[in-house]
Order: C-alpha cells, then sequence, then structure tokens
C-alpha cells in the first residue's frame, strides 16, 4: 500500500538512533550505579513485609483511591504483587497507579546490585 511511509520512523533532525542520548542513571555496560534506588529494588528488598499501599484509578468512579493491605510477594518494573493471608485474596497492582507505600517496620533499602548481573 504505501510501503514507505511507515519505514523507520525517526524524529526531524535525527539520524536514525545516532543521536539519542541516555540519560544518567539508566543500564548501560551490564552495571547499576549504587546511586540508584528504584522502587520496584527497594520493594524487593522488604518482600515478606505487612505494607498498605495506596493507589488511585483517576478514570474510575467506583475505584477513585484504594488502600491494599498485604504482604509484598513480588516486586516488578511495573508491577506489584500483594497476598493478604487472612482473606486469601491476592492482588497485582500495577506501578503506574501506585502512589505510595506504607510500612509499620523499618524499610530495608541497602540495595545490593553486585549480583544483579552476573
Amino acid at each position: 500500500m504505501n510501503g514507505s511511509f511507515f519505514n523507520n520512523p525517526t524524529f526531524p533532525g535525527t539520524q536514525g538512533n545516532k543521536n539519542v542520548m541516555t540519560p544518567p542513571g539508566n543500564v548501560s555496560s551490564g552495571s547499576l550505579s549504587l546511586e540508584q534506588s528504584l522502587i520496584e529494588n527497594i520493594l524487593r528488598l522488604n518482600k515478606g513485609k505487612l505494607v498498605k499501599v495506596y493507589a488511585s484509578y483517576p478514570d474510575s468512579n467506583e475505584w477513585r483511591d484504594k488502600i491494599y493491605t498485604g504482604v509484598i510477594e513480588e516486586s516488578g518494573r511495573d508491577h506489584l504483587i500483594l497476598s493478604d493471608p487472612a482473606s486469601g485474596n491476592w492482588w497485582l497492582i500495577r506501578m503506574l497507579y501506585v502512589n505510595y507505600v506504607e510500612f509499620d517496620e523499618k524499610i530495608n533499602y541497602n540495595v545490593d546490585y553486585s549480583d544483579t548481573f552476573d
């Protein structure tokens, strides 16, 4: 149909990916700086702890603001998995909707990246 219209789109003034800059703190050459403390890594360090997760769903009238109380099971770049042992409920929450996380105990924060990229 229109064979060249969608062929490798670039922004005006760039030559493909030659002018793409990597922001400071990004993963490059297989290591992370020790200063980098991403929320996903902090949540991983606190796996097994009971937390309250405050989330907002702006496009929902029924679930505008929600508080999840549960144990951190897993955490990834874009999600958090909580479980509630009392009720048996499990939640997969997109990080996009998480406002903040409340802990009732001290937070583990010493991020060690030495074994992340072996």
